[in-house]
C-alpha cells in the first residue's frame, strides 16, 4: 500500500477495509508495528475506556469504515474504490479482507458485481479462508476450487494462494496491479492457530482469548 503511517486522513493515501473486523487485533497490531498505536496499549484491547475496540471504529484515525456487521465492508470498499475511480479521478488504490464465512452473505456478491460491473481495477479483495467459522466450519471449508470460480464468475481476475507464504502474497499483490479495469480477489488458504499446537484448525477460538492456551502459545512464539 502506498500510505503515509503519520498522515492517515491524507487523500493520497491507499485505503483499507477490513470487512471481517473481528480481526481487529491484528490491524490495531500492523499499526503498533507502524508507530502510530503505543504497544502498551495492546495489552487493553476491549477494556474499558480503551480506544481499541472488538471491531474497528472510526473514531480511530486510521479507521475509515465501520465494520463488523457480516458483508458490509467490502460494500464500503467498492464504493470508494469507484468514488476514487469516477469522482477524485486518484490513482488511489483499495484493498479489502473479508472472511470466507463472511462470503455466504448474499450482500458480498452484490458487491462483486458492481466492481466489475464498473471496472474496478483500482480494488482488491482477499478472502481469508480459513474454514472454520465462529460455531461451525464454513459451507465450502477449503474447496479453493469452488471459491475460484464463483468469484472468478463474477467477473473478477482470481487466484488461489498458500495464505501463510508471505512471498506468494507479495506476488499476488503485484498482480492483482496489472489491469486497471479488472478487480482482482486473492483467495488465501489458511488455518486458523496456524502452528499452534492443540490451537491450529480447532473449533472454539473464534474472536475470544485462549484462556488455558494462553501460556503454551507464549511460550511457543518465545521458542
Amino acid at each position: 500500500m502506498k500510505y503515509h503511517a503519520q498522515d492517515p486522513a491524507n487523500a493520497n493515501n491507499d485505503r483499507f477495509v477490513l470487512s471481517k473486523g473481528h480481526a481487529a487485533p491484528i490491524l490495531y497490531a500492523v499499526w503498533a508495528e507502524a508507530g502510530y498505536v503505543d504497544k502498551a496499549e495492546l495489552i487493553n484491547l476491549r477494556k474499558l475506556n480503551c480506544p481499541l475496540e472488538g471491531h474497528p471504529l472510526p473514531h480511530l484515525p486510521y479507521v475509515d469504515v465501520a465494520t463488523g456487521s457480516l458483508g458490509q465492508g467490502i460494500c464500503a470498499a467498492a464504493g470508494i474504490a469507484y468514488s476514487a475511480r469516477n469522482f477524485e479521478k486518484s490513482d488511489v488504490r483499495t484493498f479489502c479482507v473479508i472472511g470466507d464465512g463472511e462470503s455466504a452473505e448474499g450482500s458480498v456478491w452484490e458487491a462483486l458485481n458492481f466492481a466489475s460491473f464498473y471496472n474496478l481495477g483500482n480494488l482488491t479483495v482477499i478472502v481469508d479462508v480459513n474454514r472454520l467459522g465462529q460455531s461451525d466450519p464454513t459451507l465450502l471449508e477449503h474447496d479453493m476450487a469452488t471459491y475460484k470460480a464463483r468469484f472468478a464468475s463474477f467477473g473478477w481476475d482470481t487466484l488461489a494462494i498458500d495464505g501463510h507464504d508471505i512471498a506468494s502474497i507479495i506476488d499476488a499483490l503485484e498482480v492483482s496491479k496489472k489491469d486497471p479495469n479488472v478487480p482482482t480477489c486473492i483467495l488465501a488458504m489458511t488455518f486458523k492457530g496456524k502452528g499452534f499446537t492443540n490451537v491450529e484448525d480447532l473449533m472454539g477460538f473464534h474472536g475470544q482469548a485462549l484462556k488455558d492456551k494462553s501460556e503454551p502459545v507464549i511460550a511457543e512464539l518465545n521458542a
